[in-house]
């Protein structure tokens, strides 16, 4: 999902995180209704990945970008630019951890999926979740830290 200059200034709009972060638990119920609907889980899939897809490019840019929200985008932006304006190392290692703490929450999805486990499916949900937004914590700590110094980023703030 390649997003430019102005998808990523649209992202940062306080609505786009939270109502992206409201779309998780029903994506969860999406792909749980496999057990309930089996192939036909796929149409309400698909319409989340549409609007999964929508949600950052159809939010105005926000006035202020002092919010958490927008600071945390902003945050993982800055993250993904590391190879050109270098983190320090203890947001790197803690993005890694995180990341490996969510992807760990999939796997516990996963196989509470696969064994029609809807208690085991929902922790690892739920825990993917906190996970989350942990890291979009940490990403606004090291958009804080990072525009301090850096012109570019800098001028991110308004």
């Amino acid at each position: 999902m390649q997003m430019d200059e102005r998808v990523w200034e649209r992202h940062a709009n306080p609505w786009s995180v939270w109502t992206r972060l409201a779309t998780f638990p029903f994506l969860m119920f999406a792909i749980w209704s496999w057990h309930w609907i089996g192939w036909l889980c796929l149409i309400p899939l698909a319409l989340l990945a549409l609007w999964l897809w929508l949600n950052p490019r159809i939010f105005p840019p926000p006035a202020s970008t002092r919010s958490w929200a927008s600071r945390a985008v902003l945050g993982e932006r800055v993250f993904l630019l590391r190879m050109i304006h270098p983190v320090p190392v203890e947001h790197t290692n803690a993005a890694t951890l995180l990341g490996v703490a969510t992807s760990v929450c999939g796997f516990l999805m996963a196989a509470g999926f696969l064994a029609a486990e809807p208690i085991t499916f929902t922790v690892g949900g739920l825990l993917l979740i906190l996970f989350k937004l942990w890291l979009c914590d940490r990403m606004v700590w090291l958009f804080d830290e990072m525009s301090e110094g850096i012109p570019e980023y800098r001028a991110w703030r308004r």
